[in-house]
């Protein structure tokens, strides 16, 4: 969808009137205040398009401009800067174009904005450009090279590591997901002779000994640009990697809104058996789709030594997980067996080394009551045909039974958090449209704040009474398979045409899901299809600042431990890509769902004006409604009333904070100073038009279908 001027996410309301003041007649950029806002201008390109997505993620202020629109706003001296209370005003910290130079010769809106930038140091990020003397590079006919860079591994340079990208370890591999498919094309080259350009990302020529820069910084008549010469979407592991330093290159450092690398894992089913796949018969026995008189459930359960097993690895990766836990499954289990249960005892011994979460007593579905007589399922109703609903007092028991049950084993359990089976209650279609009207009831009863919901059914939060929806991941690792080759035989069931002996599932919806080219191989097909696949997933959200909890079963850590090799391979994987400066963030369901609500009150004040953001020389002020947190990043060495600003992370210094009854107010580093030196320079001419660039299909956002609970 083309867009007009559009100020995204984060406005602060309707820019202060004043007189218009022509840039080049402005102060030096010490003098004057900065607005802390970016602007986008866009020609409807993925790599646009990218750099505002992650500026709406980590909740930075930016208006776009689209470039398609014959009725968008003319960019001159008067829409780039202005006066407030008799002191110079530039509107926009930083200037995101598509190319070098997207517009006509000679045109005064490419003069205005160089003039706007040397004026008060003003960065500008060519989003994809061509390489060109323009942009402080050979053309890439003279030793260079154009084409894909498939499956290249980029590196980033040792100025790129003492600057705008010192949060990465060194290697940025770039996407090659088909063989049969353009997913990434560059221009590499090298620097002009004399040229004041310095790469801060590159990769090898092919056919000669060199390197040609994919990121550079090019300093050039009083101007600084970051030059990026290849082309992306906001989906691929090479701009997930690079956008952090790309808007710290912008910014400086300085920012409104803060981003972390995200990554928490919800074990479902705790203490209870999930029923497995049945190869035979393609189905769950024990499920309610699952008819046949002759299935039989056969239960997947951990042990003692998948319980030890879990341990040892989470202290091997200092990572922690989130165990959803019903009471039920250890006392049914003890009836069964002579009081014994040596998982639960041995869970109870090792309760320290875990998060836990309620998962209800039992595991009901606490939505309406399930007429299992026809397949699908149905919502039974009463004679007058209205739905029958689970009880108040049914819900309120499965949740405080099992609060006592963990209380009584000493779980440390947050009595504030809740997991409902198969996030039952809430609204499941097409059977049950809306939530069951007594689940708010019982989660009052009880005391619930944050309840777990599903994010491939609801992927943003909501109120249910007096708890806020957490949605979750749900990984592509079943909870019906305890094993590779069942995990295997049901994804080949799924995933393949009914020609091929599946389902044809993936034939029906083909939106949202993807046929294999043929059945994988029970032996292989978990290792070398499955869990690449999942790994990619997960590892794409964490890279994406997103902080959803990702969902998987009790099932998966029990006989051949499937969703280990996906887990490791995430937190492998991103050990490779990342400094020590850069740590996974591994956080509970109670913070997770304080970040996502801080997030939702921080774009609600935005929107309706009420923050403000800016600096002047090394003074920064943010004003904002009372109660609204502060999203916030800033350099090393910022501080606020003396004390240092928020914590470090990725080698700045960022998070949440308020401003009380009073303007938030933070001293930046001497380092951060603009430029103090006054623009004498004359008029600069503005360069050619950038040249076409070739922008291939980009790469669509991986699926990931849902698992179940």
């Amino acid at each position: 969808m083309k867009r007009t001027l559009r100020t995204t996410l984060l406005t602060t309301g309707a820019l202060i009137a004043a007189v218009c003041v022509p840039a080049t007649a402005a102060p030096a950029a010490a003098d004057a205040r900065v607005d802390l806002r970016v602007l986008v201008v866009s020609d409807g390109g993925p790599a646009t398009d990218a750099i505002a997505a992650e500026l709406d993620a980590a909740g930075t202020p930016y208006t776009e401009i689209d470039l398609t629109r014959a009725d968008r706003p003319v960019i001159d001296p008067g829409f780039l800067a202005d006066t407030v209370d008799g002191r110079a005003r530039a509107k926009f910290q930083a200037v995101v174009l598509p190319d070098d130079n997207p517009f006509p010769a000679n045109s005064p809106e490419m003069a205005a904005l160089a003039a706007y930038e040397r004026t008060y140091d003003i960065p500008q990020v060519d989003a994809y450009t061509y390489a060109r003397p323009e942009a402080g590079l050979q053309y890439p006919v003279y030793g260079g090279y154009s084409g894909s860079v498939d499956g290249v591994r980029a590196q980033v340079t040792d100025a790129g590591r003492s600057g705008p990208f010192g949060y990465l370890e060194g290697v940025v591999p770039f996407e090659d997901n088909s063989p049969s498919v353009g997913e990434s094309y560059a221009y590499l080259s090298t620097p002009m002779a004399g040229a004041d350009f310095t790469p801060y990302v590159e990769a090898a020529i092919p056919g000669t000994a060199k390197r040609g820069s994919l990121v550079g910084e090019y300093r050039h008549d009083g101007r600084r640009e970051l030059v990026v010469t290849f082309v992306y979407n906001r989906y691929q592991q090479q701009f997930r990697l690079l956008a952090r330093g790309i808007v710290a290159w912008m910014t400086g450092g300085v920012h409104l809104g803060a981003s972390r690398n995200y990554f928490a894992v919800h074990v479902d089913d705790v203490f209870a058996a999930d029923d497995r796949w049945n190869s035979t018969l393609n189905c769950t026995p024990g499920d309610v789709d699952c008819t046949d008189p002759n299935a039989t459930p056969d239960p997947i359960r951990m042990t003692a030594a998948d319980v030890d097993h879990a341990v040892a690895w989470q202290r091997e990766r200092g990572f922690t997980l989130d165990l959803a836990y019903n009471g039920a499954g250890s006392v049914d289990h003890r009836e069964d067996n002579d009081g014994a249960d040596a998982l639960a005892d041995r869970f109870v011994a090792e309760r320290d080394e875990f998060r836990w979460v309620n998962h209800t007593y039992t595991h009901a579905f606490l939505g309406c009551r399930q007429d299992t007589t026809v397949v699908p399922w149905r919502c039974a109703t009463h004679a007058d045909g209205s739905v029958d609903w689970v009880s108040r007092d049914d819900i309120s028991d499965e949740i405080a039974d099992n609060r006592v049950w963990g209380e009584v084993a000493g779980l440390p359990v947050d009595d504030g958090e809740l997991v409902t089976g198969e996030h039952s209650g809430l609204r499941v279609l097409p059977q049950q449209t809306s939530d069951n009207p007594h689940l708010a009831l019982a989660l009052a009863d009880n005391g619930i704040e944050w309840l777990a919901s599903d994010n491939s059914r609801e992927s943003g939060g909501r109120t249910v009474g007096p708890a806020t929806t957490v949605p979750r991941h749900p990984m592509n690792v079943f909870y019906n398979a305890g094993r590779a080759a069942e995990q295997v035989d049901e994804y080949n069931w799924i995933y393949t045409s009914r020609a091929q002996g599946g389902s044809g599932i993936c034939e029906d919806n083909p939106d949202t899901t993807t046929c294999l080219p043929a059945p994988l191989d029970l032996a292989t097909g978990y290792t070398d299809h499955i869990v690449p696949l999942e790994r990619q997933i997960a590892l794409g959200h964490v890279l994406a600042n997103d902080p959803k909890p990702h969902f998987i079963h009790q099932s998966n850590l029990a006989e051949d431990r499937i969703a280990y090799p996906v887990l490791d391979g995430v937190l492998a994987g991103y050990a490779t890509l990342f400094a020590e400066n850069t740590p996974v963030v591994n956080l509970r369901m109670r913070d997770i769902g304080t970040e996502l609500q801080r997030r939702a009150a921080w774009r609600s004040a935005v929107q309706a004006g009420q923050v403000t953001a800016y600096r002047i020389g090394t003074t920064l002020t943010v004003e904002g409604p009372d109660g609204v947190a502060i999203p916030a990043t800033m350099p090393e060495g910022t501080t606020r009333a003396g004390s240092a600003f928020a914590e470090s992370y990725a080698g700045d210094r960022s998070g949440w904070t308020t401003a009380a009854d009073a303007p938030l107010t933070l001293t930046l580093p001497a380092s951060a100073a603009p430029s103090t030196a006054p623009d004498t320079a004359g008029p600069v001419p503005a360069g050619e038009p950038a040249p076409d660039t070739r922008v291939p299909e980009g790469v669509a956002e991986p699926l990931s279908p849902g698992a179940g609970s």
